[in-house]
């Protein structure tokens, strides 16, 4: 049956081709419920519906610009022509409503702007400034708080949300429990019942067999349409959780946390490096972006948005660079709306348990129809002998039968009981529980496969700031002009502000000020705000604490270029045109201190003066670091340089020759109860490694405070990783414990290799735009909540609400709670169905009669499926799971790490010593039956000769089969010792065996 499983009725957890969940559908013979059975699987058709969508959009977009560069193109060769003669490309004309409410431009005609790249248009009504000006609104202040505006605006506009299939009624699930084609079948039955009943003994003696089975059967429907609205509910809820995006916009002066649903054109939006693009718009103002555009096209190649093509796409994502938008069409308006609508129908794919569990309930019914099939037959035959015997087989009266259609009833109802449609549907219920349950312990689950997945993770590859640290940050410790400071109250700030020179002390602030992604601003109580990573806000506050005012020194000097920070260069750059004749320009570079120490000729000493850095101030500087990492605080080194020859924001930021103006060192404090969480990880058999950007004495210093570094651990840096041969990696991977300078790529590389090489069920935490490779590949991608991008979650399968650690192990335990629940189900129901079966058939054959009637069966089987599986399978999990070994990718690791089996092969050995161990199980409980109650089964064993010949044939054929027959009975060659244990597995059975007979019966 495994075999069976395996070949047909396996799906991947992630990424599972469309064909092999068609496959499975069609294998599924014997199904009483195709509505119920098949409620909780991908709406494959949607989901081709939702590809021809996007192959669509792809040519669109294309064609739009191509037009729209044609377009541009044109207009700038003819741009004085254009505006003398005034000729519009548009034959526009604003509808009176629009007009009536106050606004210069309808949706259509935004839409169809945006959408069509159309250059021509954009340019007749003014640009992004004339298009904000026909919106009634401001690009630096954004729309005014005014409630009625605002409600106009939406009525004429629309909601920034997509067409959503109605929530189902518990009527609706009633019904599809009625199309039970087996319920349906003996709803029939009991209305002959009833017919026959009453006309041959009256109301109400007649009815009693008719209407028992009607009202089992209604008790069954209603009890199983609660169950299912009830999950219906569960899953709606937690569809809402997913759905909940969060984006800065500035509405009347103040930049403020919105939900994009909430956005309306107009609106002013302020995107970052992994962010989404809410909804269809054009850029205001920013740096560097780039735009990834395959979540609506296919196409993906990303596309750079400027001043020049300032289109921005609904349901894209910023893949670089930062930048303002102005929102001009929301919600159905946007093909992203479209597209969504006709996805989210397409449902979430079916996880392997379910998948494999449903194989399990074909192969079942198969078996019960064919049960039920025989019992009917011999039930019948008993009637018809009886009668044939009496002489009366011409001659049939309505008791007769009515005993035909109890028979018949009798049969349909061993079909019910047979066919475990509950297995299949145990697993939703449990899942659908779990997720509930997680989301109350900060754990959203987007995806039902990795709440199965998570209980086999045998790694967890954990990001450091974030994940292990609060991610609460602040600047403990300095080196500025060569002098090392403790920094952290205002008296340490006046002095470290008293010793610095003037020129020094206005290059650090211009530096911290400028070449930042965050910002400082006013809140609506008007207190002061700082946005941006944690990072980034520790460093703002570092340079306010020293005196600087941001809006200052953003206006002293013209931002010309930003480049945010890059994960793979562990660095970010700005150039500043300096005020005064001449256009002076200047870079600044922020990151990783040795990275940037590295570009650096130069340094500020503690004179203000520039002067080589030689040898011994490097020297002096990387002890620096290193005092700092060592104390786990995260170390940045800020650096300028003065541009010679000018500068075009096309041209790259210089990367050498700078001055290096200091080294800050950030205290990031690890979260409590990670070194417990991690000791329970360890406990649980789940190998828990440190992935990082960081400094690698930093990560190790982290690493060895919350218990992941080991004495037997390695530490390695990502450059040093890349470098390894695969023979190398082979021996290092295990030992690896922590990564530190690691990039995406390596992250990605090291996950690959534990999935593929080491068979590792790994589970990958990110947060960044460029984790969503590694979130990918993992077996369970888990993004964080709070600092994680939108392209992240939406990599991931898990997103982490709280960013903390220990609620990864939280879904550690609830996936291998769902595992065990499930086992439970299975087992109870297996049994009743197969006792159910049993009883009747066997009466049947010997009896002539089946002692279970159509009524009992029907309660026995609402105990078995819908009842059973409440009970069973939404067992909350016991600390008790995670002191066990994972389950792993294969039921048979353990086998593996017992008999010491690596490569290829090993699965097909193991497999061949299980095969073998089976037969020798067979071989002496064969000896253990020859006596009853005797513990002696040896007694006289040579005078039978039979049995020690077709014994012993057993065991030569066994031998043959193995050993020379490989190829056609799947197996393979054993060792001595392989063939050792495999014999000592069998005769276990007989000492057991001669216990039990010492038990009296």
């Amino acid at each position: 049956m495994e075999s069976f499983l395996d070949d047909t009725f396996d799906v991947k957890a992630k990424h599972a081709p469309d064909e092999t969940l068609q496959k499975w559908r069609k294998l599924c013979g014997v199904v009483k419920n195709p509505k119920r059975r098949f409620r909780f699987t991908a709406n494959i058709s949607k989901r081709s519906e939702a590809a021809a969508m996007r192959r669509t959009n792809q040519e669109k977009l294309r064609i739009a610009v191509l037009v729209s560069k044609a377009a541009f193109q044109f207009i700038s060769t003819h741009i004085d022509g254009y505006c003398s003669t005034g000729v519009s490309p548009s034959d526009y004309t604003v509808p009176s409503e629009v007009k009536a409410a106050g606004f210069d431009i309808c949706a259509d005609e935004l839409g169809s702007i945006v959408e069509g790249h159309d250059v021509k248009k954009l340019r007749f009504h003014g640009g992004v400034s004339g298009i904000a000006r026909k919106l009634c609104t401001s690009t630096n202040d954004g729309l005014p708080k005014d409630a009625d505006a605002l409600r106009r605006r939406q009525e004429l506009f629309g909601i920034n949300k997509f067409a959503e299939s109605e929530s189902r009624s518990f009527w609706v699930f009633v019904w599809e429990a009625l199309h039970d084609m087996t319920l349906m079948i003996l709803a029939v039955c009991a209305f002959v019942s009833l017919i026959v009943g009453i006309a041959t003994e009256g109301w109400p003696k007649g009815a009693h067999d008719g209407l028992g089975i009607v009202a089992s059967i209604m008790l069954v429907v209603f009890v199983t349409a609660t169950s299912d609205y009830r999950q219906s509910l569960q899953f709606k809820d937690l569809d809402k959780e997913k759905k909940k995006i969060s984006i800065q916009v500035t509405r009347n002066g103040f930049r403020q946390k919105m939900s994009i649903y909430d956005l309306l054109p107009g609106d002013i939006v302020h995107l970052a490096i992994g962010d989404q693009v809410p909804a269809d718009g054009l850029f205001v103002s920013g740096f560097s972006v780039l735009i990834d555009e395959s979540s609506l096209t296919g196409e993906s190649e990303p596309v750079m948005v400027g001043s020049e093509t300032p289109f921005l796409l609904s349901g894209t994502k910023v893949q670089d660079g930062s930048c303002k938008m102005l929102i001009t069409t929301v919600g159905m308006r946007t093909q992203w709306g479209k597209l969504m609508a006709t996805l989210s129908e397409g449902g979430d794919d079916e996880t392997p348990l379910q998948v494999k569990l449903n194989g399990v309930a074909t192969i079942i019914g198969k078996i019960g129809l064919f049960f039920a099939v025989i019992t009917f037959a011999v039930l019948v035959q008993g009637l018809l002998v009886r009668k044939w015997k009496d002489g009366s087989h011409v001659d049939w009266n309505a008791e007769e039968a009515m005993e035909m259609l109890e028979y018949f009833a009798i049969a349909v109802t061993i079909v019910v009981v047979a066919v475990p449609e509950g297995l299949p549907l145990a697993v939703t219920l449990s899942l659908a529980f779990a997720m509930k349950k997680m989301m109350n312990d900060k754990a959203l689950v987007r995806h039902l496969a990795a709440c199965e997945t998570m209980g086999s993770a045998t790694t967890i590859c954990s990001d450091k700031t974030g994940t292990l640290t609060t991610n609460h940050m602040t600047v403990v410790k300095s080196c500025i002009c060569m002098s090392v400071h403790e920094v952290g109250n205002p008296s340490k700030f006046a002095n470290l502000k008293s010793e610095l020179h003037d020129s020094a002390l206005k290059l650090l602030l211009q530096s911290i000020f400028n070449n930042t992604g965050g910002e400082v601003v006013m809140s609506k109580e008007g207190k002061r705000e700082i946005l941006g990573t944690p990072t980034e806000a520790a460093i703002l506050e570092f340079g306010l604490s020293l005196g600087g005012e941001f809006q200052a020194e953003r206006e002293a000097v013209k931002l010309v270029k930003l480049e945010p920070f890059n994960s793979t260069k562990k660095r970010m750059g700005a150039i500043v045109e300096l005020p005064g004749e001449g256009g002076r320009m200047r870079a600044h570079s922020k990151g990783a201190s040795e990275i940037v120490l590295a570009s650096c000729e130069k340094v500020i000493n503690a004179k203000g003066e520039i002067v080589a850095l030689d040898d011994s101030s490097v020297k002096f500087l990387q002890a620096t670091i290193d005092q700092f990492a060592g104390e786990a605080l995260r170390t940045l080194c800020l650096a300028y340089k003065e541009v010679q020859g000018g500068f075009s924001p096309n041209d790259a930021i210089p990367e050498s020759g700078y001055t290096c103006i200091g080294i800050v060192g950030i205290k990031d404090p690890v979260r409590p109860g990670v070194k417990e969480s991690v000791a329970v990880c360890h406990a649980a058999g789940i190998a828990v490694r440190m992935v990082t950007g960081d400094n690698i004495n930093t990560a190790k210093a982290i690493a060895r405070e919350c218990g992941i570094l080991t004495s037997d651990g390695i530490a390695i840096e990502g450059p040093v990783f890349r470098e390894k041969s695969q023979a190398e990696l082979l021996e290092l991977i295990p030992k690896i414990q922590v990564m530190a300078r690691s990039s995406p790529l390596d992250k990605h590389t090291l996950v690959k290799h534990l999935r593929t090489t080491f068979d590792d069920v790994v589970a990958v935490t990110g947060d960044g735009t460029n984790d969503a490779p590694a979130l990918h590949e993992a077996d369970i991608g888990l993004a964080m909540g709070i600092a994680g991008t939108e392209v992240a979650k939406e990599s991931a399968d898990v997103i982490i609400l709280d960013d903390n650690f220990s609620t990864i192990v939280t879904v550690a335990k609830w996936g291998r709670s769902v595992y065990i629940n499930i086992q439970k189900f299975v087992q109870f129901q297996l049994t009743v169905n197969v006792v159910a079966l049993v009883v009747n058939f066997s009466s049947a054959c010997m009896t002539g009669s089946a002692p279970l009637t159509a009524v009992q069966l029907l309660w026995v089987n609402m105990i078995m499926d819908t009842l059973g599986a409440l009970a069973l399978a939404t067992e909350p999990p016991n600390n008790e799971l995670m002191k066990r070994a994972p389950v792993g990718r294969k039921l048979q690791a353990s086998g593996k790490l017992m008999f010491e089996l690596e490569g290829p092969n090993s699965d097909l050995v193991l497999n061949t010593i299980i095969f073998n161990s089976f037969v020798f199980c067979q071989v002496f409980n064969e000896i253990s039956s020859r006596e009853m109650e005797s513990i002696n089964v040896f007694r006289g064993i040579m005078n039978n000769y039979v049995f020690v010949m077709v014994l012993g044939a057993t065991v030569a054929f066994q031998i043959i089969i193995i050993e020379l027959l490989g190829t056609f009975a799947n197996t393979t060659h054993l060792t001595s010792h392989q063939w050792g244990a495999s014999v000592l597995i069998g005769f276990i059975g007989m000492p057991i065996a001669a216990i039990l007979k010492m038990v009296p019966v």
